[in-house]
């Protein structure tokens, strides 16, 4: 699952909210949310304010490919 699916699935959990709803809450314009979806390409911190958006926050993790472990 890429992040646009995983930014697309959480807004349904989150109680079917739009894009144009969504990119309000993130302080950005529908048009530019709606190419970021589309192209799948997000700064860090513009998911930082999708995360806002959608009341919650990012954890971001490295894991090791060979023990599926994080690295810390």
């Amino acid at each position: 699952m890429d992040i646009s699916e995983y930014i697309k699935l959480c807004c349904v959990k989150r109680g079917d909210i739009s894009v144009s709803e969504l990119a309000r809450r993130s302080g950005q314009s529908s048009q530019n949310l709606s190419n970021k979806i589309a192209r799948n390409n997000f700064k860090f911190s513009e998911l930082e304010k999708i995360a806002e958006g959608l009341k919650c926050h990012i954890e971001l993790k490295f894991i090791d490919d060979e023990t599926n472990l994080p690295l810390i």
